[in-house]
């Protein structure tokens, strides 16, 4: 019985594609072009994973860190990865795209509910706040694609301290 050329599990003599990891299987005795015919199965399952990251530059990882709304799922990830452990700045761009984001959840859990029982209209400074919120995100990925590490009052400072400790 033949053996993925990719994952080397089981795999039928008619498949064209693993059951297992689904890489493209080779007939047996050819190949294509000058390509070897792949690493000899293993029983082992220890094999070293693919990193999911390894294409991720860190000048990428720290822009999408200050992305709106979303920016919070890249920085988790950018802190969680071991690419990163030992990145100060890309960990500092991190921590204040969280900070940043933490800044908007106030904005939308406090500060709107409390204008909302305020006489007056209330809305336009929400609002207000919204779009320096906003500003102050695409200030950041634009200081993050330049490489520098640009300090927010308050939040950067607290950044600063998040990512020297470890």
């Amino acid at each position: 019985m033949p053996f993925c050329t990719q994952c080397g599990h089981e795999a039928g003599n008619a498949d064209a594609f693993c059951a297992h990891c689904g890489a493209g299987q080779t007939p047996p005795g050819s190949f294509r072009g000058t390509e070897s015919p792949g690493p000899e199965p293993s029983l082992n399952n220890n094999a070293p994973m693919h990193d999911p990251l390894a294409g991720l530059s860190s000048r990428t990882a720290a822009i999408l860190c200050y992305v709106p709304a979303i920016g919070w799922i890249a920085a988790v990830i950018v802190l969680a990865a071991r690419k990163f452990k030992d990145d100060h700045l890309i960990r500092f761009h991190a921590f204040q795209g969280l900070y940043l984001f933490a800044a908007w959840l106030v904005v939308d859990w406090v500060v709107g509910p409390i204008m909302h029982f305020t006489p007056g209209p209330s809305r336009p400074i929400e609002l207000l706040l919204h779009a320096a919120l906003l500003a102050v995100s695409i200030f950041m990925m634009v200081k993050a694609s330049h490489d520098e590490a640009y300090v927010l009052p308050i939040i950067g400072e607290l950044a600063q301290r998040s990512a020297t400790e470890h």
